[in-house]
């Protein structure tokens, strides 16, 4: 049996290991607007830790995962990781215009303070991609959306302008694989820890937690946009659910808990 965590997230339990490590334990629960639902999603604490460990495997970059070997009882949803001094900022790459940075491109023609084009459309490519940074928040609260000057600022010029051009590689690299098999990621999440002054990847990396895929074959700008993620949990509850987003998010009807999995097991 595996004793209390340390550290309980939204969907992540951090254990202490041996060895200075840590052992971490994705659960099937689902998060979102900032809130833990109380409905889970059966098998998606495997497929984060799965595709993460897919996608570490992709990337040359440093990450946290020291070995695979975990107990029994969390068997394919959990791995054993470094202890980091993580760098408490949401990383974001955006390659194209929708979700949080769609809703304040509409107010201001821009997102986290970088102008883009007039005329894009929720789910145009951007010109480029770009880093658009988050402050994160504590459990229940939302995570900051703030420009890179205010990174700079708390962490100072060389460690913002680092972090913002490893996520901005990092994206390339991934996008680029992603596309090579009919996808679009659309954007994403990483997190980084230092450890001894090197930046290194942690948590979970391009899962359809992290991250928005689309189907290429029927991305179309300013119409639907089927997703390979938990947008269709947000969207549910944004449109038919009922909730005020300030009571307590309600339980998913059993159709929409296993259409999530489905979606998860595809990705």
């Amino acid at each position: 049996m595996l004793d209390q965590p340390i550290h309980v997230g939204k969907v992540r339990r951090l254990y202490d290991w041996p060895g200075n490590r840590l052992l971490m334990v994705a659960t099937d629960a689902i998060s979102a607007f900032d809130h833990v639902l109380p409905s889970e999603i059966p098998d998606k604490g495997a497929v984060l830790t799965q595709l993460s460990l897919w996608w570490f495997d992709q990337l040359p970059f440093p990450n946290h995962v020291v070995s695979t070997d975990v107990p029994p009882e969390v068997a394919g949803r959990a791995v054993i990781v470094e202890k980091l001094a993580m760098v408490p900022v949401e990383c974001v790459a955006r390659g194209y215009l929708t979700g949080s940075g769609w809703a304040e491109y509409q107010a201001s023609g821009t997102v986290c303070g970088v102008p883009l084009p007039s005329g894009l459309l929720d789910g145009s490519k951007l010109p480029e991609p770009i880093f658009t940074p988050a402050i994160k928040a504590p459990m229940g609260e939302h995570d900051e959306n703030v420009d890179f000057a205010t990174i700079a600022s708390l962490h100072g010029d060389r460690l913002a302008t680092r972090l913002r051009d490893a996520t901005l590689a990092i994206y390339a690299t991934a996008a680029g694989l992603a596309a090579q098999r009919g996808i679009i990621l659309a954007d994403t999440k990483f997190e980084f820890g230092l450890r001894d002054g090197e930046l290194v990847l942690a948590d979970e990396v391009l899962t359809p937690d992290s991250s928005r895929f689309w189907d290429a074959a029927t991305w179309q700008p300013g119409k639907s946009l089927p997703s390979f993620d938990k947008q269709y949990v947000r969207d549910w509850l944004a449109t038919s659910s009922g909730w005020d987003r300030v009571s307590p998010p309600p339980p998913l009807p059993s159709e929409v808990v296993a259409a999530t999995r489905q979606r998860y097991l595809e990705a």
